[in-house]
């Protein structure tokens, strides 16, 4: 039986009500400070570098904090970032700003620690995933085939390396270097090329087996210490320049460091989203990230009170490439289908990229958006007495199907969310996954 954290959620899976072609769910963690606080003993909410200081104080409980995630099923950690600065790092740590920056490093550095434990936790058995995997080759592989590469065993698995990845997929590969041999190729240095696009193929195809680290990137607004993060009211003082030479030196320490992807989220305004979705393209091309909005209550509006929907479908028109996902994050879970019910279902949003590619259309009113949710427990915060109503909130994973069934493909929770409630949330993405499966 496969740990928790790997398994059918990888698949992909065809809704009724969301013809979604490919659509794989992704699950993702829960609230970090919250689940970190299970592991120090001293506060987090108030700290102006909130639990973003623990990577400094207490490194051993923010690896166990993502640890708990692992175990608990997730696809995808989020590193311990959202706050990071480098001033403030600067400023309150009383260190030098080379020292920040490379403390953000740190936070992934953690992260890929985490995954490493869990993996030597819960090594992959050879037999797991065996179909997965040779339905991805079958999907990568055949064009190159094609083209009659040629390779033997040791020059094809010398650049896969050493450990588990590498010898659960020798079947996979004997099978693949058995159809390599059938071929023949005059040109040795087309087949030295050929074979080099081949191990790259193959080695994104093994990435996919392992656990993801997403660099959080947090608004602004988070620096600001005011809870504007939830308004965007900054967005009305401060210019897109200004953001983005705070948002630029952040965003590459956390791709220096290595990791998958980034999860640009809490956005409270188009002004700073559309700024970062360009930043992507400009600074670091090669990078996929999901965007995730802060909302209001009125379950329409982002938090500055501009349209979800209309705001999500212009962001993802700018960088189709390296979106992997729209959608919103930390909003109660009652919020979320008002939010994203509509925006996939409409005629005009029902073409693919590659149709879009097409056509020559690649607006806004043409895009199908990948979907990410991950609200939180829908409990208030106030500022005298911390997290209240927990006991008035209907738990997160009572609305899993509904998203699902809405087209979502990124799924977990945020603030006030545990492991525990990330491992619920898995179990009904197992359920509905299973259910649809035999529906289909």
């Amino acid at each position: 039986m496969a740990p928790p954290g790997i398994g059918s959620s990888s698949q992909p899976y065809y809704p009724e009500t969301e013809q979604v072609p490919n659509r794989k769910i992704t699950v993702l963690d829960g609230g970090f400070a919250t689940q970190l606080s299970c592991h120090v003993n001293d506060p987090i909410d108030g700290d102006v570098l909130w639990s973003s200081r623990f990577i400094a104080t207490n490194p051993e409980a923010v690896i166990k904090a993502h640890l708990d995630f692992l175990r608990a099923g997730a696809d995808v950690i989020i590193t311990n970032t959202y706050q990071s600065d480098v001033d403030l790092y600067a400023k309150y740590l009383n260190i030098t700003r080379d020292e920040a920056y490379n403390l953000i490093k740190k936070a992934v550095e953690l992260a890929q620690i985490a995954v490493k434990r869990y993996q030597e936790e819960f090594p992959r058995n050879p037999e797991d995933g065996v179909a997965e995997r040779n339905v991805a080759v079958s999907t990568e592989i055949p064009a190159l085939l094609e083209r009659n590469i040629v390779a033997t065993s040791d020059e094809f698995r010398a650049p896969l390396g050493k450990g588990n990845v590498a010898e659960r997929d020798v079947a996979i590969s004997d099978e693949i270097l058995a159809l390599l041999g059938k071929n023949n190729l005059a040109d040795q240095t087309s087949t030295n090329d050929l074979k080099n696009e081949l191990v790259q193929s193959w080695s994104k195809i093994l990435q996919e087996v392992r656990p993801l680290i997403a660099g959080s990137v947090g608004p602004y607004g988070a620096s600001l210490h005011d809870g504007s993060e939830y308004t965007g009211s900054y967005a009305r003082t401060t210019s897109a320049e200004t953001m983005r030479q705070w948002h630029l030196p952040r965003i590459r320490a956390l791709i220096e460091a290595g990791v998958d992807m980034l999860a640009i989220e809490t956005i409270p305004c188009s002004l700073e989203a559309e700024m970062l979705v360009k930043l992507l393209k400009t600074e670091c091309p090669g990078m996929k990230a999901w965007l995730t909005f802060s909302c209001s209550q009125d379950g329409k509006s982002i938090a500055v009170g501009e349209d979800f929907k209309e705001v999500a479908r212009r962001c993802y028109s700018l960088n189709p490439e390296q979106l992997v996902a729209v959608g919103i994050n930390c909003c109660a879970p009652r919020l979320v289908e008002p939010l994203i019910k509509g925006i996939n279902t409409m005629p005009e949003a029902k073409t693919t990229a590659t149709e879009r590619k097409a056509s020559g259309r690649q607006d806004e009113h043409t895009a199908r958006i990948p979907l990410v949710v991950y609200p939180n427990s829908g409990e208030n915060y106030d500022v005298e007495v911390g997290w209240i109503k927990r006991d008035k909130c209907e738990p997160v994973e009572q609305y899993v199907s509904k998203w699902l069934d809405l087209g979502v493909s990124w799924i977990g929770g945020c603030c006030r969310t545990y492991a525990t409630d990330v491992a619920k949330i898995r179990n009904e993405v197992e359920s509905w996954c299973r259910k649809n499966k035999e529906v289909r």
